[in-house]
């Protein structure tokens, strides 16, 4: 069970309202659960391969989004928070899928490299303004969030992360950037220098060093981050409201439309085209070793 021993009940058919979409619970990649007794709703992805963004992997968190968004909310089944964490073992997410951008570079495939990151932006953006729901997003980090895995964590509202966690973006030893959000988020929240450092230093971070920069808000033991994600949803919920428009009032300050988002996508495809094979060889034994990571687990 992904929320453990006990929590059987989640399944039962009382604890999902009947107007959820019946296909929100059966994506391909992505366990959906509904908690009604808190209004939360967890989410986690079950790759099917190397844990990363797959096109498998980014259609099911579009239908994810589409669905909440038509079957929760004011007026609809009621929903406070919205957790997304990972069923594989060890790892978060490692990020981009590599090996389809290995592809489309040696085809000089300029288009499938943009649309590729338009569509991590769109979800991306959509989270940061919670699909228009007045909820809480929450991270859950038990292992490796690596690239696109960090990236995606900072759209999040809050980021519960195991002490044993750990955080990077690697991209700069292959030649490229993170392109999908790391350095419109980074320098929102940390400044543009912090953001740059963090970017090109290709250093792999703890937890705590995340949390000492604020970008992780509760650590957990080893194997506690779902009771920690739990007790923060119990203790958030008498001031849930404040805590949301707290939220919203920051988004605003940040003033971050898709289309920087896209435009900045727009440049990694660009620097994508330049890399050498050298930049390829190091991507294609980073594949291998994910692969074999998730192969061994």
């Amino acid at each position: 069970m992904p929320l453990g021993s006990g929590d059987e009940h989640l399944l039962d058919h009382d604890s999902v309202h009947s107007s959820i979409p019946e296909e929100l619970l059966e994506l391909e990649e992505l366990d959906v659960l509904y908690q009604k007794d808190s209004q939360t709703l967890w989410t986690y992805m079950r790759p099917e391969g190397r844990p990363s963004f797959t096109r498998t992997m980014l259609s099911d968190f579009e239908a994810w989004q589409r669905l909440i968004a038509k079957g929760f909310g004011p007026d609809k089944v009621p929903l406070k928070y919205l957790v997304l964490g990972s069923r594989a073992p060890g790892v978060f997410c490692f990020g981009g899928d590599l090996e389809l951008f290995a592809k489309l570079i040696t085809t000089r495939d300029r288009d499938g490299l943009v649309r590729y990151g338009h569509r991590c932006c769109e979800i991306l953006h959509n989270n940061i303004n919670t699909l228009d729901i007045p909820m809480l997003t929450i991270g859950l980090v038990e292992g490796a969030a690596l690239g696109g895995g960090f990236e995606a964590l900072l759209s999040f509202d809050y980021v519960i992360a195991e002490r044993d966690a750990t955080f990077g973006l690697p991209e700069i030893m292959f030649g490229l950037f993170p392109g999908m959000g790391a350095h419109a988020l980074l320098s929102r929240k940390l400044g543009s220098a912090m953001a740059d450092r963090l970017i090109v230093s290709n250093k792999t971070y703890s937890a705590e060093e995340m949390y000492d920069l604020g970008l992780v808000h509760h650590l957990a033991e080893k194997g506690e981050g779902l009771s920690v994600c739990r007790e923060f949803i119990k203790k958030s919920d008498r001031r849930h409201a404040g805590l949301v428009n707290a939220r919203r009032a920051m988004k605003v300050s940040w003033d971050l439309e898709l289309d920087e988002l896209n435009r900045i996508t727009e440049l990694w495809a660009d620097a994508a085209l330049q890399v050498t094979e050298r930049d390829l060889k190091v991507m294609q034994r980073l594949v291998t070793a994910q692969r074999k990571l998730a192969e061994a687990a």
